[in-house]
């Protein structure tokens, strides 16, 4: 069983981007650390450090249960899109390693889904 993020417009044609739990977990870990936290000392991942004392466009993903709650709005996928699509595309000097890479592929995927979001003003669905 996994988790799978698509946009709401009930095209199932649609991109999406799928990951186990656990690798979510790995790759919302690995977005924090590029903001310069930790997602284990943030309120909700076992710490007690507030999400308002982070700053990052990325807030919204990180702090959002795995597969339920409110979906993400077509403005909040607008807010994130461009610190992720930065991240995806950061010049990685020499060989990437494999879990890196993924990470960097799960990123421009989840792009390409948050723009198609943008474009039809439709909500990210977390599923």
């Amino acid at each position: 069983m996994g988790l799978v993020l698509f946009p709401g417009d009930d095209d199932t044609s649609s991109p999406d981007v799928s990951w186990s739990y656990t690798g979510f977990g790995v790759f919302r870990e690995w977005l924090a650390r590029a903001e310069g936290f930790t997602l284990d000392e943030m309120r909700g991942f076992g710490g007690s450090r507030p999400w308002s004392d982070v700053t990052t466009a990325l807030a919204p993903l990180l702090d959002h249960p795995d597969d339920d709650g409110p979906e993400l709005t077509p403005i909040q996928c607008a807010a994130i899109l461009p610190r992720l699509q930065e991240l995806a595309d950061q010049c990685h000097e020499g060989s990437v390693a494999p879990f890196l890479q993924q990470h960097i592929d799960h990123a421009r995927q989840l792009a390409i889904v948050l723009q198609l979001c943008v474009e039809k003003d439709v909500d990210l669905i977390f599923g």
